[in-house]
Order: C-alpha cells, then structure tokens, then sequence
C-alpha cells in the first residue's frame, strides 16, 4: 500500500508521506510556460493538458501523491450558473442564486458527460505514475460551493451568504442538499478513473459559527464522507479555520483531517485521538519567504509532534504560493522525507 493512503489509514508506513496543495500551478515555470498558450478553464477541461500539469511536479519533486488537476468549482458550470476566471480577479459567477425562486433554474448535472474530462484526466495520470504514488481526486463542499454561487464570487464576509441561510433556511437546505448529492456523484467518478483518495475541500466553513455549521452544514458533509467510505478510499476534510470546533469536524467522518497553519499539530492530535489521521500543516508563507533552516526546523517539528499517533500527511497549511522558490519547495520534501521516526509510529 502507498505510504500515502497507509498514512490515511493509520497504519505502518515507511516515510511521512507529503504532497502540497495547489502542487500543480503557478510556481513551476513548466506550468506558466503551458499557461501561455491555454486559458485555465481549457486546460482543466482538456484531459490531455490536465493530466500533463497534474504531473509536472512529479517530474520535478519527490511527492508522495499527485492531486488531479481542476477547480472546485467546475461543478458549478453545469448547473447554469456561468462560471468564469478573470484576470486578477478570481472566479465569477454570472448567474447568482439571490433568491429561493432562483433554485429552480438551476440543470440537473450528468456527471458523466458534463464533467467526465476530470475523470479522463484521472485516468491518464494514473497510467502514466507508478503504483506507490496514489491520484488524489477531489471537489467542493456544498457550502463552499454555495458560496460561490450565491456571493457570485469570492467573499470576505459571506454576508449574501448567511443572509440567504438564515432566511430561507429551506431553500439553503435544498441548495446544499443538491450540491451534496453532485459531489457524491463527482467524486464517485473520480475514484471509477482511479483516485486512490479524496479530499473535500470545505475552504470557506470557518466563516461560520460551531452552531450554524453543526446545524445546517454537517448533515451534508457526513453524507458526503459516508458515501466516500463506501467506495473504500480515504477521505481527507479540509476546513480552513474551522479548527476552533474540531470535535465537530470529526463527526463529520472524514479518514484525515487536514489543518492550516494555525494550530499546534500535536495538540489537535491529542484533542482528537487515535481515532482519525490528520494532514498540515506548514504556514505556505514561510515555505515562500522563510530561509530555508527556518522552513527545515518547522517541518522536523511538525513531524514529531504529528507522529504522536500513527497517521500523519505532511502538507501545507493551505495551498502553495505562486511565488514559492523551487528549491524552498526541493528542501521542504527532503526534510520530511528524512525526518526521524516520531515516537508512537512503528515504521516499516
């Protein structure tokens, strides 16, 4: 079993395994220069092109796991909702939900046809990658997900958002429940290509309170993470800033809980026990701009302190920087490669 997916499940591995979010993209300049000549919704909607970035870091690094190449928010497209990438601005959404009575125009999604190029670029990258590097397929949480499509685009209050949750609180069941039963669908795809793991990001959770979240998220999200366990592959649940109601993100049924880089990795570990692997959680700035001692000493610590039970994924604590330094990048992966063995981790 690859490290990685052995680490998913808390069992004996040979190394800490690591991979980076966003370890596809902007910083390598074999992407920028591919980036030249294809806009960025036709590179992830052609698999060809999507399987090409999604293995251009394992090229250049030695990564324990290559995460499919796409967009959260790919899913949103079909639907009827516009989805587009400005220069300098982000996603846009030209079709926003503003009002329950928006819910009804929204398309049924044929998983298959309408985003079955991620599958096909699942496919190629696992035929192309040996059997000990697994393909991390992924996809947005419903709330993230609604986020986009009621604020139309990036949010720093999510007021649109919370506004339409606390109002018409059917209608944002409703929403949430169809985005759940879609991602199930997607990710069930995914692993059909072949992903040997999934991560369901939930980047935007943390703008809630541990009420709204446990009251109007969390059913959607076990669904989600319940459906995955069927398919007998690890799930990983990213919810940045969410980790003030870690608990509750443990209910919620994932195999890893990954982290940002906020909190202590070994208190998280011993707040959630042996019961479930966790994955971070190095601050993206300082693999950017920090020395690279400075960068080496914070990996072996997070090492240690992550390996106080067995299960642990090295990662950043959110995706990797478009300025990040190669070699920043080359020093972090030797380093928890080399790590001493943590205590309470019997190794292969």
């Amino acid at each position: 079993m690859p490290d990685l997916t052995a680490a998913a499940r808390r069992q004996k591995v040979h190394r800490t395994p690591i991979w980076l979010m966003r370890q596809a993209g902007r910083y390598l300049p074999e992407y920028r220069e591919l980036r030249a000549h294809h806009d960025f919704l036709t590179m992830a909607r052609t698999p060809e092109l999507a399987a090409q970035v999604t293995v251009q870091p394992l090229r250049r690094f030695d990564l324990d796991g290559a995460i499919v190449f796409a967009d959260i928010l790919l899913p949103l497209d079909p639907m009827g909702l516009g989805l587009s990438f400005e220069a300098g601005e982000g996603p846009h959404i030209a079709k926003a939900v503003e009002t329950p009575q928006d819910l009804a125009r929204l398309r049924e999604v044929d998983v298959a046809s309408d985003l079955g190029f991620v599958a096909e670029a699942v496919r190629i990258v696992k035929s192309q990658l040996p059997p000990e590097v697994p393909v991390i397929g992924f996809a947005g949480a419903p709330f993230t997900l609604a986020s986009y499509a009621v604020e139309g685009g990036p949010s720093r209050d999510y007021r649109r958002l919370k506004r339409f949750m606390w109002h018409h609180p059917q209608a944002f069941a409703d929403l949430l429940g169809r985005l759940a039963s879609l991602t199930i669908e997607y990710l069930t795809l995914q692993v059909a290509a072949g992903a040997g793991m999934v991560q369901l990001f939930d980047s935007w959770v943390g703008a809630l309170s541990e009420r709204d979240y446990r009251r109007l998220v969390l059913p959607h999200t076990k669904r989600i993470l319940a459906a995955v366990k069927d398919l007998g592959v690890p799930s990983i649940h990213f919810a940045p800033l969410a980790s003030a109601y870690l608990a509750t993100l443990k209910e919620a049924g994932g195999d890893v809980i990954a982290l940002d880089w906020r909190p202590d990795i070994g208190e998280v570990r011993r707040a959630l026990g042996p019961g479930v692997a966790v994955q971070g959680n190095l601050d993206p700035l300082l693999l950017r701009e920090g020395p690279v001692r400075e960068i080496e000493a914070a990996a072996l610590e997070i090492v240690g302190r992550g390996g106080v039970f067995p299960g642990h994924i090295f990662n950043l604590g959110h995706g990797i920087d478009k300025d990040t330094p190669l070699e920043h990048v080359a020093a972090l992966i030797e380093a928890v490669h080399r790590a001493p063995s943590p205590g309470g981790i019997a190794r292969l």
